[in-house]
């Protein structure tokens, strides 16, 4: 059974820092690209940060670049995102996914359930 469990969310202040972890079990960790994506309320789901397979190659989002940094560790099933200097427009629920390439028009997608971060003074 695949299952992507996040933690790490919670309150903090703007300015402040917050690392949310993704714990993956059920399928060959090293073999997916991981990212974490968030969702405002009343706003659609955006792509925050990514990561490659072998952590070679990182991506971010404009908003985000030069604050968070998305790391994995391969040994332990694990994606991580830190997150410092929180802003207001942070605020959202992310969710941790992992993508797998299987055709020229295809791919595997698993979605965790989301952790909800909250920037607040």
């Amino acid at each position: 059974q695949v299952q992507l469990v996040e933690s790490g969310g919670g309150l903090v202040q703007p300015g402040g820092s917050l690392r949310l972890s993704c714990a993956a079990s059920g399928f060959t960790f090293s073999s997916y690209a991981m990212s974490w994506y968030r969702q405002a309320p009343g706003k659609e789901r955006e792509l925050v940060a990514r990561i490659t397979t072998i952590a070679d190659t990182t991506n971010y989002a404009a908003s985000v670049k030069g604050r968070f940094t998305i790391s994995r560790d391969n040994a332990k099933n694990t994606v991580y995102l830190q997150m410092n200097n929180l802003e207001p427009e942070d605020p959202a629920v992310y969710y941790c996914n992992a993508r797998k390439v299987t055709g020229n028009y295809s791919a595997i997608n698993w979605w965790g359930q989301g952790t909800l971060v909250t920037v607040s003074s």
